[in-house]
């Protein structure tokens, strides 16, 4: 299986349509993956939370649409990251796209965890409620978000809800750039699961973006990794080694918390 992730740049000096076409045809050079990845609200930049109202979109907006046309274009499998969504309600979701080969929409996943403790996300938008799980041909995706990934509970929900590799669309900032790393490999290690991590390059309202997506196998090892400046980071692994390495090494098997109170 290929997959590309797109480490695009986020810089204000381009504007959120003219980043949106450049993004579709990065899109569009991946025919040929099974997979491509775009990263967190990469249309706004997820530290620019004063723009996230006036760039908030309906789900089958112009993201939603131009996202939908380059992946049937391309073929491919395309996790377009997420966008600033605004419900009928008004409420705003960090909500990610999912599109089939054929450019119909596969899945959304709102955000879980919003990040910002008590300021931005955490209260500029509602919380997602529903696990996203997406089935392909060669694998099942269980889709998480950035500040997801300090969540372990998440992602082993997800891992019972049958997904065998995690994508994880980012806007992770270079100061804590090492926690980006290090917790990817332990959600990978511990879930025995590929791991797709995608961030941002660039600055995002003054925060200097972390980059480095990574690629990350069951057994915790590093496939791939991008630096700090815009990439497309293409690997090709084998997701028949998640049953391999689940079946070589059943640690899932020995769970006691977490599936039902033991017997005394």
């Amino acid at each position: 299986m290929r997959a590309s992730l797109l480490q695009i740049a986020v810089d204000e000096g381009e504007t959120t349509e003219a980043r949106r076409l450049r993004a579709a045809s990065l899109v569009r050079a991946q025919a040929g993956a099974d997979l491509v990845v775009l990263p967190e609200l990469w249309t706004t930049g997820a530290f620019a939370f004063e723009a996230f109202g006036d760039e908030a979109e309906p789900l089958e907006g112009p993201t939603y649409e131009a996202m939908a046309k380059a992946a049937g274009d391309a073929g491919v499998w395309l996790h377009a990251g997420s966008i600033p969504e605004r419900d009928p309600d008004g409420t705003l979701y960090n909500t990610s796209l999912l599109f089939s080969p054929s450019g119909g929409l596969a899945a959304a996943y709102r955000k879980i965890h919003r990040f910002g403790f008590d300021r931005g996300e955490a209260v500029l938008m509602g919380a997602g409620g529903e696990l996203v799980t997406v089935r392909l041909p060669a694998t099942t995706l269980g889709v998480a978000t950035c500040y997801d990934l300090r969540f372990p509970e998440l992602f082993r929900s997800l891992v019972d809800a049958g997904a065998e590799t995690l994508v994880v669309p980012a806007g992770w900032p270079e100061r804590r750039r090492a926690h980006w790393t290090l917790l990817a490999r332990a959600r990978a290690v511990e879930n025995q699961a590929f791991v797709l991590a995608c961030g941002t390059a660039g600055t995002h309202a003054g925060v200097p973006q972390a980059g480095h997506s990574i690629v990350v196998d069951p057994w915790g090892e590093v496939l791939a990794e991008a630096g700090a400046d815009e990439e497309v980071l293409t690997v090709e692994f084998d997701p028949g080694q998640v049953a391999r390495t689940r079946e070589q090494f059943p640690a899932l098997k020995d769970r006691v918390l977490g599936l039902e109170t033991p017997r005394r």
